[in-house]
């Protein structure tokens, strides 16, 4: 169990940094300011490690080897099949990083605002109960808790289930129904894979999808993410916002596709099923409306339409632009300098929304959160 923290009226202690989030960049960022040895604290909305990665479904796999999706300084074991390291293998190992390297984590603290704290010259952060204080706040949420669904015709006169893959199970539940599968990203694919072998299954996309080769992992999706930010270096605040980004290893420039060819996406295209259909047009009480005029009735539908930054928190500050985002450099709020940004995709790091990038992202970006703080002092 978590150790508890206190107290309901703002302590006259004043953190120098406290992290909002213990999922994989509030791990990273910890990493680093432990051992840089300042006093820090990290709270975390969930009940366990794990952060976003527990609500994952069951059989989720990552893009990438064990070693190329680790935290710094301890590489992800090997998963016991020999394969991509699967869910459940990557809620081990944050555990296991939580505890190796002691970081200050208490939960479950679900923070609704940060505020200015003028009369101490720092940043409030409170969960509606208690308040703390610090000199810097890192703001590392993510986006799950933030997913997004297209507002279609009819909709809400839809009977059938609508689920957003940020709280898809697994297939069992649809078994012998027939699925809509809706959104061309990974999740997309990957859901769409195990969803065919059991159901009545569409794939359901607004563009034909484009795959990366057979031979190319997750980390071409890094590496174009990277490649796309250093190439708009001369925009220094432009904001870029593509949910599956990706790239060859060997040359980022020339490889066409985002979604990337595991075993059970290979599987499905061999049995000559990974096909698509185009968005439907609207919806009706039993189902939905092609293009075409065609009628259909749907027992449910999965969105994998990507998510937003949940940023709600830190409303009070004034910072979040039209685009729901954050305008930020090396991390940094432009127009907030004591909050900095981590994990929550390329508009704040390169990949940074992935286990690898939110690692590179640390290492690159707390020592600017470390020269600020000294500046500070």
């Amino acid at each position: 169990m978590s150790p508890k923290l206190s107290s309901k009226k703002p302590s006259t202690k004043i953190f120098d940094v406290i992290v909002i989030g213990g999922g994989q960049a509030g791990l990273a960022v910890g990493y680093y300011l432990r051992r840089a040895k300042l006093d820090f604290i990290i709270l975390d909305n969930q009940d366990q490690s794990g952060g976003a990665w527990q609500h994952f479904w069951p059989s989720l796999r990552l893009f990438s080897p064990a070693w190329m999706s680790s935290l710094p300084g301890r590489l992800m074991p090997s998963s016991k099949d020999g394969k991509s390291p699967h869910r459940d293998d990557v809620l081990s190992y944050f555990a296991d990083y939580e505890q190796r390297y002691q970081l200050p984590i208490y939960r479950p603290y679900e923070v609704k605002t940060v505020e200015r704290d003028d009369e101490n010259d720092c940043l409030q952060v409170s969960d509606g109960h208690y308040t703390w204080l610090a000199k810097a706040v890192v703001s590392a949420t993510g986006t799950w808790s933030n997913y997004y669904i297209p507002d279609i015709e009819g909709q809400q006169d839809y009977l059938g289930e609508q689920r957003h893959s940020a709280h898809y199970d697994g297939p069992e539940a649809y078994k012998d129904k027939r699925v809509l599968v809706v959104g061309g990203g990974n999740s997309g694919a990957q859901i769409y894979a195990e969803l065919v072998q059991v159901a009545d299954a569409s794939w359901v996309t607004l563009e034909p999808p484009q795959f990366l080769p057979d031979d190319v992992d997750g980390r071409a999706l890094f590496e174009r993410a990277t490649a796309r930010i250093m190439s708009n270096k001369s925009s220094a605040h432009k904001v870029i916002n593509n949910e599956d980004d990706g790239s060859n290893s060997t040359n980022a420039a020339n490889v066409e596709g985002n979604i990337v060819m595991m075993p059970p996406i290979k599987k499905v295209r061999d049995k000559g099923l990974l096909t698509t259909r185009p968005m439907f047009s609207r919806f009706t009480e039993q189902g939905v409306v092609w293009p075409d005029g065609t009628k259909e009735s749907i027992d449910a539908i999965i969105w994998c339409t990507g998510f937003e930054p949940a940023l709600a928190h830190l409303a009070p500050l004034g910072v979040i632009e039209e685009d729901g985002k954050i305008l930020t450099e090396q991390g940094q709020a432009l127009k907030e300098p004591r909050l900095w940004l981590f994990g929550y995709g390329d508009w704040a790091s390169p990949a940074s929304a992935t286990i690898i990038g939110a690692g590179r992202s640390a290492r690159e970006n707390v020592p600017a959160l470390l020269d600020f703080l000294a500046k500070d002092t």
